[in-house]
């Protein structure tokens, strides 16, 4: 599908904005998209997903979300950072590391990096269009 992975994050959040800057700066070769800014179709998701997590589009095709996006990530990169995203995606670590990931984007807007942008439901942030 594509030559590259692609990290779709939400860019009406200053917490996820701030973590997509950082991602961008790890040794792994990936293209970082705003979902607001992104052909979601063509990357085989939709809105209401992207809205709810992050997402890693592998070069195959296949999306991972949430915790799961962020081991792929990080298993894309030089050591130390992919072991780190292997013990992520380990059995074992993975369901805790997917209920670490729902209670930090439930309270994204409390973390250093988020806005009260993040804490309005959908329809209500600054500069929702439709983006469908």
């Amino acid at each position: 599908m594509t030559e590259l992975p692609v990290l779709i994050y939400d860019g009406d959040c200053g917490f996820c904005t701030r973590s997509a800057r950082l991602a961008e700066r790890l040794p792994v070769r990936v293209r970082v998209l705003a979902w607001q800014e992104a052909d979601l179709a063509a990357y085989r998701t939709t809105a209401d997903r992207a809205r709810h997590e992050v997402l890693w589009v592998a070069p195959s095709g296949r999306v991972f979300g949430g915790a799961a996006a962020v081991a792929e990530l990080l298993k894309g990169c030089r050591l130390p950072w992919s072991v780190a995203g292997a013990v992520l995606a380990a059995p074992v670590v993975r369901g805790l590391a997917e209920l670490v990931y729902r209670w930090v984007a439930e309270n994204r807007y409390r973390l250093p990096g988020g806005t009260p942008a993040c804490r309005l439901p959908e329809e209500q942030r600054p500069g929702r269009g439709d983006r469908s």
